[in-house]
């Protein structure tokens, strides 16, 4: 069995940092990517810009650390890409 990443990082459009960092987002990442993860995985994904207003934003994995699967217990980071597109 393959062990639990540590730490995943992600890079993210800088116009979206605020949706991201959140306890309830990161959950969901953990829940809706749990298994295997490399560098370079690209998810599209969607972020809450309230009202019931939405962004498309694309996460690329710049790091896994410490395993090469997202657990339970995996932390999520996220690096902002200035300029890139959500």
């Amino acid at each position: 069995m393959t062990a639990d990443a540590d730490r995943v990082l992600l890079a993210h459009a800088d116009a979206v940092s605020e949706e991201l960092h959140t306890t309830v987002y990161t959950r969901y990442l953990r829940r809706s990517k749990a298994g295997p993860v490399a560098v370079g995985d690209e998810w599209s994904e969607t972020v809450s810009r309230g009202c019931g207003r939405t962004t498309p934003v694309t996460l690329t994995v710049r790091a896994v650390e410490g395993g090469r699967r997202i657990g339970p217990e995996t932390a999520i980071d996220y690096e902002p890409v200035e300029g890139a597109p959500p």
